[in-house]
Order: structure tokens, then C-alpha cells, then sequence
């Protein structure tokens, strides 16, 4: 049996005379650490956006345990265990972190209806909403509303949202974007902690979050996968370093020749 979960095959997203996503070939294999690195405009949030069906390819395949999901709605390929977070967080600013998992929770039990009942009429919601809260470290604000969180709080609630909807492949779209240096580690810790049968495909700029968790790496430049291997292989690798670094004189040339060559 395969231990590949995610895999894209060919895929390519043309508008127009751009192409973002160009012929890119990735498999995200189960309990994966991998991280989808690249300089700005390399195609990273496009193709999030194509696994998680937010846009249509133009050709290629996306595929979840061996099944063909290109064209499945956004919210079935929830259902069948693709969750993202958002660069910019997507919360209820009025709830508090509790009301926001119990919606989740319930919601992914099928109660949507039942959700304003109280939180302890479906036994299954509030020991998941507790274990959530305690895992992320929210048990401590988790009755105040979710607008008067402090950043980090709320990129880890944002996170434990999706935890809740227990995925198959958890894509963590710059989890600490934005977030305070001080609020940095615990995210750090905690993203360390998810669970190992949870494949995580992180898309990051952070090149400490990128080194300290992920075990494998993938590097778009220019819609191309441009270079692939263990994290300490695409550390090391000069080609990479020039991307990143502008190393040379001709480092983005080169960059660009490589990723479409």
C-alpha cells in the first residue's frame, strides 16, 4: 500500500498569458513534515489554492489516497480531509475561541443545527472543544471573544479550527505571518506537537519554522518545482541559497532557467 496521500501530477494553472502553477509534480507522503518554500510570486498560494479547490487547473490531477479528487468541491475535499489555515486569519471575531471550536466540532459531527443548544446536549462536543483548548494552550482566554486576542492566540485558534475537522492533510498556509517575535515560539511549539498521523504540508517564509519542522522541502521558483529533497539537502543546496540570497550576479536568471529547464 502507498504511503503517499497527496500527489499532484502535471499540474499547470494558466490565466491568460501567466502561469503560476507550471507543470508541478509533488507527493505529500502520510505523517510528512513538508514545507513548500519559495521567494515571492513562485506560485505558493495558487497552488494551495488548486489542492484545496478554491481554483480549477487548467491540466493535471490532484489526488487524495489514490483517488482522483481535480474537480471535488472545496467543501467536499474538507470531508475527505484536506484542511487549510489562512495567511490572514479567517475567525469569527465575535465568538470566543470555545463557541468557534464547538461550531467546528459540531459542524464535523453533522449537529450543525444543534449548535446553539448548549454545549453539553451532544456528549462528543465538549470533550474534543477541551482537549483542543488545552493542546493549544487557549484554556486561559478561551471565554473571551475572539477580537480581543492577542495575534498569536488567534493564529493558534485558527489552527485548532482545523485540527478540529481532524484532517488527513493539515496545509498550514504561513501559520506566523504576522505574528509578534515574541508569540513565534509558542506557535513553533505547538506545530511541532500535531499529531504524527496528521500529514502537514507547510507553506512558510520563515526560514527558522522551515529548518526546526519540516523533514522534507519542496522549492517553487516561478510556478516550477525547482529543487526537492531532505530539509538539510535544500539548506545546503547553493542553487537554493542563490534564490533565497541573490547570490551571483545572475542568481534570478538562473533561478528561472532552472525551474523551467
Amino acid at each position: 500500500m502507498s504511503s503517499v496521500v497527496l500527489e499532484t501530477k502535471g499540474l499547470l494553472k494558466r490565466f491568460g498569458g501567466i502561469v503560476p502553477t507550471n507543470d508541478v509534480s509533488i507527493q505529500v507522503h502520510k505523517g510528512a513534515r513538508h514545507a513548500l518554500i519559495g521567494p515571492n510570486g513562485a506560485g505558493k498560494t495558487t497552488l494551495v489554492n488548486l489542492l484545496t479547490g478554491v481554483l480549477e487547473p487548467t491540466s493535471g490531477s490532484i489526488w487524495l489516497d489514490g483517488q482522483d479528487i481535480t474537480r471535488l468541491a472545496p467543501h467536499l475535499r474538507v470531508r475527505r480531509g484536506i484542511v487549510r489555515t489562512f495567511q490572514i486569519n479567517q475567525l469569527f471575531s465575535e465568538l470566543t475561541p470555545l463557541q468557534s471550536l464547538a461550531l467546528t466540532v459540531s459542524a464535523h459531527l453533522g449537529l450543525s443545527g444543534g449548535f446553539w443548544k448548549p454545549l453539553g446536549s451532544d456528549a462528543r462536543v465538549a470533550p474534543a472543544c477541551e482537549k483542543l483548548l488545552a493542546q493549544f494552550h487557549l484554556d486561559d482566554v478561551m471565554n473571551q471573544k475572539v477580537a480581543l486576542l492577542a495575534y498569536g492566540k488567534r493564529r493558534l485558534l485558527e489552527i485548532a479550527t482545523a485540527l478540529a475537522c481532524e484532517p488527513r492533510v493539515l496545509l498550514l498556509d504561513e501559520p506566523v505571518a504576522g505574528v509578534p517575535e515574541g508569540e513565534r515560539q509558542e506557535i513553533f511549539d505547538i506545530i511541532n506537537a500535531l499529531p504524527a498521523d496528521v500529514s502537514v504540508l507547510l507553506i512558510e517564509h520563515d526560514m527558522d519554522l522551515v529548518f526546526n519542522f519540516a523533514k522534507s522541502v519542496t522549492v517553487l521558483v516561478n510556478g516550477a518545482v525547482f529543487a526537492e529533497g531532505d530539509v538539510q539537502a535544500i539548506a545546503n543546496d547553493p542553487r537554493v541559497k542563490a534564490v533565497y540570497l541573490g547570490e551571483g550576479e545572475s542568481a534570478g536568471e538562473t533561478a528561472g532557467e532552472a525551474a523551467h529547464g
